[in-house]
Formats: structure tokens, sequence, C-alpha cells
């Protein structure tokens, strides 16, 4: 949660990259347009987005989460 303004990150699934430093994601209701200029992110990965912007990579899509002794 952040601790600025109180809203969760979301889990997205970028669908393409651009050079611009920007990915096309689905984020389950539609498709929208963020930066991931902060996280090394490819085709197919989940990213974790606040306010637009990326901010953790958790891994390609349909893997198993990591434990939160992993983390």
């Amino acid at each position: 949660m952040c601790v600025t303004c109180s809203d969760e990150a979301v889990p997205v699934t970028v669908l393409a990259l651009g050079d611009d430093g920007l990915a096309r994601v689905d984020n389950g209701r539609g498709v929208e347009e963020v930066s991931v200029a902060l996280v090394d992110a490819a085709v197919g990965d989940v990213v974790l987005v606040h306010a637009k912007e990326a901010i953790a990579r958790l891994g390609p899509a349909g893997a198993p989460a990591p434990s939160p002794v992993d983390r």
C-alpha cells in the first residue's frame, strides 16, 4: 500500500514494450499504457503498477508466486 495516497499497486501483464519506456499492459479490465522505466520487464511478465508506473517485476505470467520467505 502506498503511504502517500493509500492506494495499492495492481498486478498487470505486459503485452508489448515500446522504445520510449512505456508498455501496453492487460489490467484484467482492459488494456492501458504504463511506464516500465523503473523495472526490467519483458513481454509476458507480470508487474506491479501504481499511478501508471511499474514498480516491481513479479515474473512471467503463470509462474507461481514467491513465498513470503523469498521476498
